[in-house]
This record gives structure tokens, C-alpha cells and sequence, in this order.
């Protein structure tokens, strides 16, 4: 007995410790497996681009979670046109991955950066502490290169968002990925989750570049170009020659070139598993860095149902425009047993991505034709004032859409009559009464006055504070500001706890500019009384003037900026401050760090154009930001005896349309003349004097000069300037004028008795034929560099 029951006992203790063992090896085994999803980034929850039912995972729900994400930014190399680029890629994808958690969550997520540069994340419409907002050097230290970041916050809301990076350029990059937080009582309909996206194979610098350098590689790209040839053939000569009589640019509604649009980071993107009165509701969310998208779906009506997050009350429309950087959520219904196009449309409509829902036969929605650039054209001339100035108009909240007369789908360029006479401006939402009743121009477009929310949204009781902001800028030095300053040059706007703040916007440019604010929801002052919709991001379209208010509840320093990318960094922008703040623990030193922020819009921007002629060699080389510029432009002929010349000229724009430059600088120049020599027109080129009867020194002159530049009508440029000597040149000067698409012309003449006439033809964006008449040099022909 007693063996048998030592027998038994060890018996039980080995399968004791078996169970034991077994126990602690399954333990191991879920912590590591729980590890291995964390570093290799994956989600619990369903990846965007998956369609799913809320509820099919038991992980959804669980509430009060703390929901763990690791993040691993990285350079890589994408093929998205057929050419490798460099691009930064989150877990190795672009767009990043998809976020998901529920409201009432606690969001833990390392941001481990891979890179060789400091990056960020921005947690974009999310109500957080300030700490974790995620604007380098503004609210959050940058992560260093090979550093790691942790965000641990509340999730206090529920809706549709996105994260992306708010370092300089990284977000066109590919930096950007959705951020969902679903309700503690979850919608019923199967869900789909659209990032929308731009891509370039140019380098964001580049591109950034080239904006400030006025540059219309990217109009030839686009085919927007608006010639004096094109505008000729369409009978709007007079048109494109009134716009540049008032000083104005080729107009454009997005400024940038794209290779690619794209849904999730592809093209098409196809969603099965419906069939005919399924329901399905699309997260969709624009995080291109400058486009606007327009949304038609072929199966019919689209039920817009939140906004930037917050549930409004149904609406149905037939399309609608979403801002760079708003999120919509719409309920699409499947018609029938086929497949039906959701299309994303670009504004300047060079191009189309697509959601394609259900089964069976393709059911295509109808493609947006090409603007009418010079219709547009038209209407701005009757719109913009001499001085620069938009006329004032009673536009709020997109009811009036003024780019609708370049829509050729509303029929409104022939139909509309366009009195734009001074009463007939004033007439505000009148003038819809206007618009064709056509089967195009009666579609049901979506604007801010249909967004109602479905709760109370009025503000606490406390006292307002008013601020008007003017938005402002140009296009013809890509320059972006609020009341004519960047955010270099203005301090931050202190505001207090326990007050409301309004703000009465007036667009004073032809550009859509979609405002974000971080940290806070505004009320869109919209006609809805006390169920006026709540927004992060608010849409002001050309001559708008809308209103926006937000309680003051906060603490710390809060962004509010244009969300154009490159808007943004030429200075549109704000910074918010909450008086009597406590310290921010990632701020060191608030005011070094506040200097760098500034820096974004003092960046300067190199300009190079060479020609290489057969007479000769002249050029110029540009260094400029928002407000200075230091230039050198040279000649150099080829035969010894046409000599040489620099001259240089350091400078500062003043005034909002930037028309006028005064510039110290010098010239220094030297030839020899045969005194037989012969212009084009008989005369002799010695010295002589020049016209005010001054001993002329266009053979030889070493002078320091002061000198005032001012823009005229016809975009010529006057420069007139004195020398230490007393010498006084004047100089009427226009380069690029667009004879055609891609043939410009340029011509100089001045009080010294010298003159210059040319053409080039462009080629690629960096190569041009080029051909001159120089009264120095005389004719030549060859090629002009352009960087």
C-alpha cells in the first residue's frame, strides 16, 4: 500500500508539474505572440481597405481598453508611375496602416523612427492633452532620428480621423494613415475605410520650390495653361488680356502636378461580398496634401451622415467636394446585383481614383469633364479690383460656388448671364436664382448650410471675443498669409480659459484654403441656430466670408492653419496660446522652439536660368523667401570685344500683392566698342548719352545703385534707379509672356539705350530652344537652362 500510494502521489505531483509547466509555457506563448503583433505593427482590428460588420470580433467589444500600437517610420523606395522613388513608409505601407479603437479607449502608441531625419505625428481632429498633439516644437519634441515616442491619451470622442506627419514636406511623402474610433454602441451598417491621397514623383522640396519660383511647368503638366494663343481660339483674347492687365497670374484651382491619385494607396479598389439592398457606409478621409476631391457614386444618392468626425443629421445628395483633410462619412446603397463606382474626382480634373462595390456587371459613374479655365478667368476679372482686392461679395458657407462657372457639367458658362455689375455683386445668395434649371446644373451638391448636427452644439455662457481674419496671398511669388503676415511674423494670439472665440474669416484670394484648428471643434455659424454643426476643418472658398466660434477650454499653444501643405509652409497660419499656462514638459525651451517653427515660411528658395546662345551667354540666379530676395543676373558675350556685365540687386516686397521691390545693389560692366558699329536700327552703339542727357556707361561702369522695382499692369516690371555717380536708369522689363503653351516671349528696354527681345520654347521642365535680340550682342540662338 504504501508503495502503490508513493506511486500515486508522485504520479500526481509529475502531472501536477506538467499542468504547471504547461500553464506557464501557454503564458509565455500569448505574451509573445502579443509582442510579435505589436512590433511587427499589427492591428487586432480590421485594416483599412477590409470591409466588415461592427461587431464580428469580440475584441470590439471589449470597453476601456488600453490599445497598444507600434509604429515604425522608415525610407523606402515606391514604384506607384513606373519610376522608383524615395517615399516613408509606416510598418512598411503607404498610407500607413489603419488605426482602430473604441470610444472611451486608451490609446498607447510607440512611434519608433528609423529614419536618418527627426519626424512627428500629428494626431489630426483628436481632442487631447496638449502634450500629445504632435506639432514639433510647438506641443511636442520632434522624434529624433532613431529615437522612440510614446503618445498614451484618452479616447474622448468617436468618429473618422487620420494621423500624419507635421514635419516640413513628410507628408506628401506617403506620412499619413486613418485614425478610426468607433462608438461604444456602434452603427449597424458594414463599414469601409478610404484614405485619399496625392502622389508626385517630384520631390516635395522641389515642388515646394518651384511654386515660389513661379514656375508653370506644372499648368503645361495639367494642360491649364492659359495663353494669349489658346485664350484666341476660344474668343477670350480680351479676357486673358484684362486678367494681366490687372496684374493677375493664370488662375488655377489646385497648384500642383500629380502623377497619381490614389484610394488606400492603389488606383481602384474593390469591395465585394455586396449585393442589391445591402448597405454600406464609407469612412472617407482626404489626406492628400493639396488636393480637393469631388465624390459621385453611380448607384445613386449619397446620405452624408458626420462630418470631421461628428455625426449630423442625414442628408442625401447627388455629389459633394471634400476639403483637403476633412473626412466625411457617407451610406451608399447597392442598387442591384452589380458593381457600382464610388468616384473620387481631383478639382482640376486631370484625374480619377475608385471604389468599385459589389458584383457582376460594371455600372461606371459618369467622368467630370475639363474646366473652363477661361470662363473662370472672366469671372475673376469682374471680381478683382485694380489694387489686387476681391470685390465684396455676401458668400457664406459654399452655398454659392463661384468656380461653377468653369464646370462645363452645370452648362453655366453659356447659360448664366454674367452681370457682374457693382449691384449685381451685392446680391449674395440671390444670384443662385440664376443658375440654368438643366438636369447637370439641378444635381444636389452638398454645402456647409445643409450640415445640421443632431445635438445641441451652443457654446457655454461666457464672453466672446471677436477676430477677423483676412486671408491673403498671391500667386505670382506663392506667398500665403492671414491679415498679410506669416506666422513668422506675428507673435501668438493669447487667448483665456473661459471665453469664447470667434472668428469672422474673409477669403480674399482666388484659392480654396481648408482652416484646421488643432485640439478644439468649432461651430460652423451656418443658419442652423443652436444645431449648427461642429468641424475641425472648415472649407472658405474664394470671396467667402464665414464664421466659426469654439469655447476656449484648453491649455497650451494650439496650431490654426491652412491645411494646403504648401500653403501651410509659406506661412498661412496662427498660433493660438492659452494665457497663464502650465509649462509643457516636451517644450525645453519654448522660445528657441518657437523659432523654429518660424523658419518654415523664412525659407529660402533658389532660382537658376542660364541661357547658352551662340552670341553668348546671359542668365540669372535667385535666392528669395517671402519677403526678401538677392539677385544676379550676368551677360557675357562670346566674341571678346561684346564684353562682360553683372549686376546684383538685394531687396525686400512690400505690400500684400508684393507689386512694389526697392533694392540696393551693383553693376559693373566692360566692353570695347568699334565706334562704326551699327544696332539694328542704324544707330551707333558708342556711349553717347543716354536719354535724360547723362554721360551714357553702358561700355564700362563699376557703380553702386539704389533702385525701386514696381509690378504694372501687363505684369511689366518699371525698375528705375540712381548710381553713386548721379546716373539715372529707367527699365521696362516683362519676362514669359505666354504667346502659347509652351512658347514665351520676354523683352527689356531702358533709358541707357539698350534693348532685348526674345522667345523660348519649353521643353521639359528644366530645358528650353531659346533665341534673342540683344542690342549688345546681336542675335543668337541656342538653349536655356532653367533649375
Amino acid at each position: 500500500m504504501k508503495s502503490d500510494a508513493s506511486n500515486f502521489i508522485l504520479a500526481y505531483d509529475v502531472s501536477k508539474n506538467n499542468l504547471i509547466m504547461r500553464g506557464i509555457f501557454s503564458y509565455l506563448f500569448i505574451i509573445l505572440l502579443t509582442a510579435s503583433m505589436h512590433v511587427c505593427g499589427q492591428s487586432i482590428m480590421p485594416e483599412a481597405g477590409s470591409l466588415h460588420t461592427i461587431g464580428e470580433s469580440s475584441n470590439l467589444e471589449r470597453k476601456g481598453r488600453t490599445v497598444r500600437y507600434d509604429l515604425y517610420v522608415r525610407d523606402t523606395i515606391v514604384n506607384f508611375t513606373g519610376k522608383r522613388k524615395k517615399a516613408i513608409a509606416i510598418n512598411g505601407s503607404i498610407p500607413a496602416p489603419a488605426l482602430y479603437f473604441n470610444e472611451g479607449d486608451t490609446a498607447e502608441i510607440y512611434v519608433h523612427n528609423e529614419m536618418k531625419v527627426e519626424t512627428s505625428i500629428h494626431w489630426h481632429g483628436l481632442l487631447l492633452p496638449n502634450q500629445y498633439d504632435g506639432v514639433p516644437y510647438l506641443t511636442t519634441q520632434p522624434i529624433a532620428a532613431g529615437t522612440t515616442h510614446k503618445f498614451h491619451f484618452p479616447l474622448i470622442q468617436n468618429g473618422t480621423y487620420w494621423y500624419h506627419s507635421h514635419t516640413r514636406l513628410q507628408e506628401q511623402s506617403g506620412m499619413h494613415g486613418a485614425l478610426i474610433i468607433r462608438k461604444s454602441v456602434p452603427d449597424q451598417e458594414r463599414e469601409y475605410t478610404i484614405l485619399l491621397s496625392d502622389w508626385t514623383d517630384m520631390k516635395p522640396t522641389e515642388v515646394q520650390r518651384r511654386l515660389h519660383n513661379q514656375s508653370d511647368w506644372f499648368a503645361i503638366k495639367k494642360g491649364s495653361t492659359q495663353s494669349y494663343a489658346e485664350a484666341a481660339r476660344v474668343g477670350h483674347f480680351g479676357t486673358k488680356l484684362k486678367n494681366e492687365w490687372k496684374r493677375m497670374a493664370a488662375m488655377d484651382v489646385s497648384d500642383v502636378y500629380y502623377e497619381k491619385f490614389m484610394i488606400n494607396g492603389k488606383p481602384l479598389q474593390n469591395v465585394q461580398n455586396l449585393k442589391g439592398g445591402d448597405k454600406v457606409r464609407l469612412r472617407v478621409i482626404n489626406g492628400s496634401a493639396s488636393t480637393y476631391f469631388w465624390l459621385t457614386y453611380s448607384g445613386g444618392k449619397i446620405t452624408v451622415v458626420a462630418n470631421d468626425g461628428k455625426d449630423v443629421e442625414h442628408v442625401e445628395v447627388d455629389r459633394l467636394i471634400v476639403g483637403v483633410s476633412e473626412t466625411y462619412d457617407v451610406i451608399l446603397t447597392i442598387p442591384k446585383n452589380m458593381k457600382y463606382e464610388f468616384l473620387a474626382t481631383s478639382e482640376d480634373r486631370t484625374s480619377t481614383t475608385s471604389v468599385w462595390l459589389g458584383e457582376g456587371m460594371e455600372m461606371p459613374a459618369k467622368k467630370l469633364p475639363g474646366l473652363n479655365y477661361f470662363s473662370g478667368m472672366s469671372m475673376m476679372n469682374k471680381m478683382m479690383s485694380r489694387k489686387g482686392n476681391m470685390k465684396e461679395m455676401k458668400m457664406t458657407n459654399q452655398i454659392m460656388d463661384m468656380n461653377k462657372i468653369m464646370y462645363p457639367e452645370t452648362a453655366m458658362n453659356k447659360k448664366m448671364p454674367m452681370d457682374m455689375s457693382e449691384d449685381k455683386l451685392h446680391m449674395g445668395h440671390s444670384m443662385l436664382e440664376m443658375m440654368p434649371k438643366n438636369d447637370s446644373s439641378s444635381l444636389v451638391t452638398l454645402n456647409y448650410s445643409m450640415l445640421k448636427a443632431n445635438t445641441d452644439t451652443e457654446l457655454p455662457k461666457w464672453p466672446t471675443r471677436i477676430l477677423n481674419f483676412e486671408l491673403t496671398g498671391n500667386m505670382n511669388r506663392y506667398v500665403w498669409t492671414i491679415n498679410n503676415k506669416t506666422v513668422s511674423e506675428t507673435d501668438k494670439i493669447l487667448i483665456k480659459r473661459g471665453e469664447n472665440i470667434r472668428i469672422i474669416m474673409v477669403n480674399n484670394t482666388m484659392m480654396r484654403h481648408p482652416m484646421h484648428l488643432h485640439g478644439h471643434f468649432f461651430r460652423v455659424l451656418n443658419g442652423q441656430g443652436k444645431y449648427s454643426p461642429l468641424k475641425t476643418v472648415l472649407d472658405i472658398m474664394p470671396m467667402e466670408t464665414d464664421t466659426i466660434e469654439f469655447a476656449a477650454s484648453e491649455s497650451g499653444d494650439w496650431f490654426f492653419h491652412c491645411h494646403i501643405l504648401y500653403h501651410m509652409m509659406s506661412g498661412m497660419g496662427r498660433v493660438f496660446s492659452y494665457e497663464n499656462s502650465p509649462p509643457n514638459r516636451e517644450v525645453l525651451d519654448p522660445v528657441q522652439s518657437y523659432k523654429k517653427i518660424k523658419s518654415d515660411d523664412r525659407t529660402i528658395y533658389p532660382l537658376a536660368k542660364i541661357g547658352v546662345e551662340s552670341s553668348g551667354s546671359d542668365g540669372y540666379v535667385i535666392f528669395a523667401n517671402t519677403r526678401y530676395r538677392f539677385s544676379t543676373e550676368w551677360r557675357i558675350g562670346f566674341n571678346k570685344k561684346d564684353g562682360w556685365e553683372t549686376e546684383s540687386h538685394l531687396g525686400r516686397y512690400v505690400g500684400k500683392m508684393q507689386w512694389l521691390f526697392p533694392y540696393i545693389g551693383w553693376d559693373f560692366r566692360k566692353r570695347t566698342i568699334d565706334p562704326t558699329e551699327r544696332n539694328i536700327f542704324g544707330q551707333s552703339v558708342d556711349e553717347g548719352q543716354n536719354i535724360f542727357g547723362q554721360e551714357n556707361s553702358k561700355n564700362f561702369r563699376q557703380v553702386f545703385h539704389l533702385g525701386l522695382q514696381y509690378t504694372l499692369p501687363l505684369l511689366i516690371v518699371a525698375d528705375a534707379s540712381v548710381d553713386h555717380t548721379g546716373n539715372v536708369r529707367f527699365q521696362l522689363l516683362r519676362e514669359d509672356i505666354p504667346f502659347s503653351k509652351r512658347l514665351r516671349m520676354s523683352f527689356m528696354v531702358n533709358t541707357d539705350k539698350e534693348y532685348m527681345a526674345g522667345f523660348r520654347y519649353i521643353i521639359t521642365k528644366s530645358f528650353s530652344l531659346s533665341t534673342h535680340y540683344d542690342s549688345d550682342m546681336g542675335y543668337g540662338g541656342g538653349i536655356t537652362i532653367t533649375y
